[in-house]
């Protein structure tokens, strides 16, 4: 039985879910749920690293995953913790570094159930045209994220 957080993030609640074995998913979610005020052991090392994450601290995640998937999923999961952070790459892109230019609707479908927000970051993956494409967490989440990432941050004009 995985334990489970809840904490604050500045795009909504994330849960986290995990045991000794990893964590099995991280998910932001679209209504407010308690926060968790005692982490369980398990998810401290989590939590501390998407803390640091969202305050601009930390670019990687070092810690230990265990995804329910298909060996397919998994293999893209893999692939997407290798796009560094502040770049992104194309569905396409994607689809070649697995092997198979033709396997973009593939790719896009594991990219999709990815259960592991931003430490498995699915959000760094665009549209051939740059475009913003679909995301669970919904476009203004992964359009923040990029931002977030961006080495080109937005100056204010006053």
């Amino acid at each position: 039985m995985d334990d489970v957080a809840y904490i604050h993030t500045p795009l909504g609640v994330a849960k986290i879910m995990g045991d000794t074995d990893g964590l099995t998913a991280i998910t932001v979610l679209n209504s407010d749920e308690p926060l968790t005020d005692v982490i369980p052991e398990s998810l401290e090392d989590a939590v501390y690293q998407l803390n640091e994450y969202f305050e601009g601290a930390r670019t990687q995640f070092d810690l230990k995953l265990n995804p329910e998937g298909t060996t397919f999923q998994k293999k893209v999961w893999v692939e997407l913790q290798n796009i560094p952070y502040g770049k992104s790459k194309s569905y396409l892109e994607l689809a070649k570094l697995l092997g198979d230019p033709n396997a973009t609707r593939a790719a896009a479908s594991a990219n999709a159930r990815n259960p592991l927000w931003i430490v498995v970051p699915c959000h760094r993956v665009i549209g051939t045209d740059g475009s913003l494409t679909g995301y669970a967490g919904g476009l203004h989440r992964k359009q923040w994220l990029l931002n977030h990432e961006s080495p080109f941050k937005q100056q204010s004009l006053f």
